[in-house]
Parts: C-alpha cells; sequence; structure tokens
C-alpha cells in the first residue's frame, strides 16, 4: 500500500495520535474501532506467548500445536486492524446519508437506500468483529492451557481484550438494530449476536479460570 494511503488509515497513525482522535469531539474513531483493537491486541497477546514458548525444551511436547495458532493468531489480527478503518467508515457512511436531501420523491427513495445500506454495514462490522473474537478465543484459551508460565498473566490479558472486542462489537449491533428497517433480518442478526456473545463468554471465562489457577 502506498504511504499516502496508509497515512490515512486509522491503524497507520502512532499510538497516541489515534488515542487523540478517540478523545476528541469526533464520535468516529469509537467505540466500534476500539473493540476491534482489542480484538487485535488480543491476537497479538496470544501469538506472543507463543513464541514466548516456542523452541524452549520444556514445552517441546506442544510446540506443535502453538506453531498453528501462532499462524492462525497472526492472519486473525490483521484482519481485526481491518476492522478498526471499517468501522469508522460504516459510521461515517451513516453520517452521510442521514445529511442527504430529501426534498423530492426521487431524493428521499435514494437517501432511504442509502441509510438501509450504511445501517447494513454498521451491524455487519461489529457481528464480523465478534465472529473474530470467537474464533481465536479457543486458541487463545489452548495457549493459557500450554504456554510458557512466565507468560500466563499475558494470555490472561489476551482473553479479557477479546472479551471486551465481544461485548464491544456486541453494544455497536444493539444501538444499530433498532434503525434497520427489514425486522427479519434484524431478528436474524440479533439472535447471531447473543450466540456469539454466549459462545465468547463462556470462553473468555475459562480462559480466566485457567490463568487465575495457574497464577496461585
Amino acid at each position: 500500500m502506498p504511504e499516502k494511503a496508509k497515512a490515512s488509515l486509522l491503524v497507520y497513525r502512532p499510538v497516541a495520535s489515534f488515542v487523540q482522535n478517540v478523545a476528541s469531539r469526533s464520535p468516529a474513531p469509537g467505540g466500534g474501532s476500539v473493540a476491534a483493537l482489542a480484538g487485535a491486541l488480543g491476537a497479538a497477546l496470544t501469538t506472543m506467548v507463543c513464541r514466548l514458548t516456542i523452541g524452549k525444551k520444556q514445552y517441546a511436547s506442544v510446540e506443535s500445536d502453538l506453531r498453528k495458532i501462532e499462524e492462525y493468531t497472526k492472519d486473525i489480527r490483521d484482519k481485526f486492524l481491518e476492522l478498526v478503518d471499517k468501522d469508522s467508515d460504516a459510521f461515517d457512511a451513516v453520517m452521510e446519508a442521514m445529511r442527504l436531501p430529501d426534498d423530492s420523491s426521487e431524493q428521499k427513495s435514494a437517501k432511504d437506500k442509502a441509510g438501509r445500506e450504511a445501517n447494513l454495514r454498521a451491524i455487519q462490522v461489529p457481528l464480523e468483529v465478534m465472529d473474530l473474537a470467537v474464533a481465536v478465543l479457543p486458541k487463545t484459551l489452548e495457549v493459557a492451557q500450554k504456554g510458557n508460565i512466565n507468560s500466563i498473566s499475558d494470555a490472561g490479558v489476551a482473553g479479557m481484550m477479546l472479551r471486551s472486542a465481544l461485548d464491544g462489537a456486541a453494544m455497536n449491533v444493539m444501538i444499530n438494530l433498532p434503525s434497520f428497517t427489514d425486522k427479519a433480518k434484524a431478528i436474524e442478526f440479533k439472535s447471531r449476536m447473543e450466540t456469539l456473545l454466549a459462545t465468547g463468554r463462556k470462553l473468555a471465562d475459562e480462559i480466566q479460570q485457567v490463568v487465575l489457577n495457574k497464577l496461585k
């Protein structure tokens, strides 16, 4: 990607700059982007624990498993990072649709169409964040169970970050659902969100328990 294009993306800005953007009066980047970033950090910490385990004699029996997780979580964190900007873009699209003129029937039709499409994306993006969190949480649990005991607290923080991604994304789904005009589809999205939330929270609780037991 050209450097100029990178500079326009949130994920290529310095950490301090990103935090300042979140703290600004602008509503985007907001909670959705932060949730996606939390997921990326959770996946990154999972990768780190793998790398701090691989190559150590006392963990030779699990090295193959952790190498697979290392590679898997690398791809996952890249996907999370893409969603940081996609969430902000989705919010901007909703705002742009709301500002469209609706003086004529043609304009009103175009505005309604733009609003439906933007609202759909504002629901789909956080659902993608939830999908990724639920996909990586079992890997983080495995790393907490098998990884370097000296990095067990890092595995714990990884689980916490992934849970934050999951819960934060769920809130972003919930806030956009009432505006979604296709009520049958809205029910489907809500059901999917609740299933992901229940699955992910159970895994996050298991990670926390494993970590706390090892820290005693």
